[in-house]
């Protein structure tokens, strides 16, 4: 993709992407690790924004089939599953994580129809969890899910494992790979660091 490099430098940037080789983060699973990711802040910045919806929309028409609807799991998809779908001229909906516990115990917001094609949107792909669920709650409405397009993977083999299994396509705008090879064009990082980062990932 041509903006995927683009974009993966923006991401460092603005630090939505941040790579610690000495002190590493604390997930919220308790796994330390040299990546922090927060697409989040992506919404805070209009010219990298475009520059993703601009290869959500790429990587959209490059799918044999279209969708009818764009759908954003919550909470990170939703804003930029909303851009999609206005740029596209689609209806848009969004996957909470589970059903709401008061009024009409919704799960998914919007409307939906039996038959509909969709793609789900998210703005991270660790495991895979969040967005296979996403696609299980529409899959449930007889919503027939195209594929997952997410910013970022670290390209766990665990997430390849879980949607080889359902059977469901995925694909992201940029990639751990991709961050670690500008960090040690860029001289931030050395070969020896970039070995480490590697083998965290391929262990994990």
């Amino acid at each position: 993709m041509v903006l995927s490099n683009d974009i993966a430098r923006d991401l460092l940037e603005i630090k939505a992407v941040q790579i610690r080789t000495d002190r590493y983060f604390t997930w919220t699973s308790g796994i330390e690790s040299p990546i922090y990711c927060d697409n989040r802040l992506t919404m805070s910045y209009p010219k990298i924004r475009a520059k993703i919806i601009e290869a959500f929309v790429e990587l959209i028409e490059q799918m044999d089939e279209k969708p009818d609807v764009i759908a954003g799991c919550a909470t990170a998809g939703i804003p930029h599953a909303a851009w999609i779908a206005d740029k596209l001229d689609l209806p848009m909906i969004y996957v909470r994580s589970k059903p709401k516990g008061h009024g009409k115990g919704n799960q998914i917001e919007g409307k939906v129809e039996d038959g509909q094609k969709t793609v789900v949107i998210e703005d991270l792909i660790s495991t895979g969890g969040s967005s296979i669920d996403s696609a299980k709650a529409l899959q449930l409405e007889g919503v027939y899910v195209l594929g997952v397009l997410a910013i970022f993977t670290y390209g766990l083999t665990k997430a390849k494992k879980q949607f080889d299994e359902m059977k469901l396509s995925h694909q992201t705008i940029t990639n751990y790979d991709e961050i670690l090879n500008l960090l040690l064009a860029d001289g931030i990082i050395n070969e020896y660091e970039n070995k480490k980062l590697q083998e965290w990932r391929n262990e994990l």
